[in-house]
């Protein structure tokens, strides 16, 4: 006769339940977001996600080097410019805003930089790619892709974060950055992006809702689970170095099999909605964020982009 089986024997005591964890969280598992506004003349809170800042030039290394200081190996800038046009030239200027706030940071930090990829917040009409006659032209945005990418790498950027969801972008940014002599600077894709509604806050921040139109023809429909294998397996084979999937929680049945299928590096970015329900006062919000960021590392994900990556270092020590 067996023995009789106790799983509790292992729960009863926090070091023996520590001991026997099957997956921990770190520090280093996170990427912290930060937003930089040209417009700005001291750090202000954002409204739509309490605990975020949007930060200026002059305050973004501090917050980048808080981060560091915690165990945070890498952040993810987001810039907001004074001026917007049909065409999102600020995006690939010497001296667009994350150009700026790029150099401003690895002047003073040896931490690793990632730059998003995208037109949305640089352009009138708010969406990812030149706008004409209704529709959003792929390959002429790609054009444009190569060129944003080439001007962040100029400004020390590390990794270059694609998230415009075009056919064929990371393609091109490995062409233009292996052209240009950087050949070692990363591409994370944003491989499989969903058209969600948990981008609002974000959006809010960003001034980057579309003045019309949604994005449905180009982000993911949240009912496809086998067209972001596709995505995944086309970014691949374009040459991505790391593949991320955004949002996360909703979508880690999406997680769970890209890690079972591809061996590279996994993000998954926990977006501002989800933060903000987490932060919304409903919940215990540092058990829930731990909670979640765990259930997001168990599905799969190598990397974690999270708003509350300060926030859960300091709940780890």
């Amino acid at each position: 006769m067996y023995p009789e089986v106790r799983l509790r024997r292992t729960r009863d005591k926090k070091k023996m339940r520590e001991m026997v964890r099957e997956t921990s969280l770190t520090p280093g598992d996170f990427v912290y977001p930060l937003f930089v506004d040209e417009k700005l003349k001291k750090p202000v809170e954002s409204c739509s996600m309490p605990g975020v800042v949007i930060h200026t030039i002059d305050s973004v290394p501090e917050a980048a080097g808080e981060a560091r200081d915690s165990g945070i190996p890498a952040i993810l800038l987001f810039g907001i410019p004074a001026k917007k046009d049909e065409c999102g030239s600020g995006s690939y200027s010497k001296e667009g805003i994350v150009q700026r706030a790029t150099r401003a940071i690895k002047d003073v930090l040896d931490m690793v930089v990632i730059t998003d990829l995208c037109l949305c917040n640089y352009t009138t009409h708010g969406h990812c790619g030149i706008f004409d006659g209704g529709k959003v032209l792929n390959d002429e945005t790609l054009e444009l892709y190569g060129k944003i990418a080439v001007s962040q790498a100029e400004a020390e950027a590390d990794i270059i974060a694609p998230s415009g969801m075009m056919d064929g972008m990371v393609k091109t940014i490995r062409e233009a950055l292996d052209e240009s002599r950087f050949k070692d600077v990363l591409i994370m894709s944003y491989s499989i992006k969903y058209c969600s509604s948990f981008y609002e806050p974000f959006r809010e921040v960003m001034g980057s809702d579309p003045s019309f139109m949604g994005r449905e023809s180009y982000q993911m429909d949240f009912g496809n689970r086998r067209e972001a294998i596709r995505e995944v397996a086309l970014d691949v084979e374009e040459g991505a170095d790391i593949i991320m999937i955004k949002p996360a929680l909703p979508y880690l049945d999406v997680i769970k099999e890209v890690r079972d299928r591809f061996d590279l590096p996994l993000a998954a970015y926990q977006v501002s909605g989800e933060y903000a329900m987490l932060k919304g006062g409903a919940l215990n919000y540092g058990k829930a964020l731990i909670e979640t960021l765990t259930s997001i590392k168990r599905a799969g994900s190598d990397i974690i982009v999270t708003y509350g990556a300060l926030d859960a270092s300091r709940a780890l020590e």
